[in-house]
């Protein structure tokens, strides 16, 4: 392995390092932190799938989340007692389902159009949980209580470490990263070199779907309550956006950074403060520095990346003149 190799890896090595020994030297509240931590990474870099790599807008990816929370949810019930991690798969291809058959039409549209369709998915889809008798309704479901935040926490990490080493794979070391790029970047020339862009689309829709269905499982589990209002809101979907754009949309670790700084700061936010909405000013103005200063995201101050354009506007420009 070249030196330059090892250095870029040495940092995500300390990391997964640093996260496999947290419950054995911080304490449960920093458990539960870093669980939302990890949870909300494989979030942001399952909405980045779509919107970074692949251009689309998604304001509707909280629909996912929530298809994976109630299979969780209902297959756990009582009459049911199905075993937590049967569930899974069955949320997951339930969301790949509704990806794959809803994307072929919506993923036809562009831009504004193509946010609006996936937002009201996701709104139909939070009605049709608050109407319907079988999910419990705006009373919600119980899940039978597990109490192990040790367990929920490596339950958190293990699917983040899976999803990303997925989406490296998928996204940067194989054909079909390029073929998205492509599409996203000039869909008319893809097409033209012999690139099937419908089936690249929606391949990269149900990619980004079946992620948050899984932390959906795993959140509805750790939470043992859930309404549509805990799992379908358009603040998961907002949540996301924002993280991956404060972290470097289209970039393989910036999702993670902008989870890690966003939720971080909310929950400490939340304990010197209360619930305040203070906190979205906080996000806008932080959403405002980043895209005037730093375009790439917050990725970008690592180095050998693009640096801060503030410091590039301050510098003095060389002039130009005959020698």
């Amino acid at each position: 392995m070249s030196r330059t190799r090892l250095t870029q890896l040495l940092p995500v090595i300390a990391v997964v390092v640093f996260m496999i020994s947290v419950p054995g030297w911080a304490g449960d509240y920093w458990t539960r932190i870093l669980t939302g931590v990890c949870m909300w990474a494989g979030l942001a870099m399952a909405w980045n799938v779509l919107g970074g790599y692949g251009g689309y807008i998604s304001f509707g990816h909280a629909a996912f989340f929530g298809i994976g929370a109630y299979a969780t949810a209902l297959l756990m019930q009582p009459e049911r007692h199905w075993n937590f991690f049967l569930t899974l798969p069955v949320g997951v291809a339930a969301a790949a389902i509704v990806a794959a058959i809803l994307g072929w039409p919506t993923l036809k549209l562009r831009g504004a159009y193509f946010a609006i369709a996936t937002w009201a998915l996701a709104e139909a889809i939070a009605q049709l949980a608050t109407v319907a008798s079988f999910t419990g309704g705006s009373s919600g479901l119980t899940i039978p209580v597990f109490q192990s935040t040790t367990w929920f926490f490596y339950a958190m990490l293990i699917a983040a470490l899976i999803a990303y080493v997925i989406c490296f794979v998928l996204l940067e070391r194989s054909r079909f990263g390029y073929k998205i790029r492509a599409v996203r970047d000039n869909e008319p020339a893809a097409r033209a070199v012999g690139i099937d862009t419908t089936r690249v689309k929606i391949q990269a829709f149900v990619l980004s779907a079946v992620i948050p269905a899984v932390f959906g499982g795993i959140f509805a589990y750790w939470i043992t309550f859930m309404n549509p209002q805990s799992v379908l809101s358009a603040d998961i979907t907002d949540q996301m956006v924002v993280m991956a754009l404060i972290g470097g949309l289209g970039t393989m670790w910036g999702p993670a950074i902008g989870a890690a700084a966003l939720y971080i700061l909310n929950r400490q936010f939340v304990a010197w403060f209360g619930d305040t909405t203070s906190y979205i000013a906080l996000v806008g103005a932080l959403v405002a520095l980043v895209v005037l200063f730093l375009p790439d995201g917050l990725v970008s101050l690592w180095p050998g990346t693009r640096r801060l354009r503030l410091v590039r506007q301050l510098l003095p420009r060389p002039r130009s003149g005959r020698a």
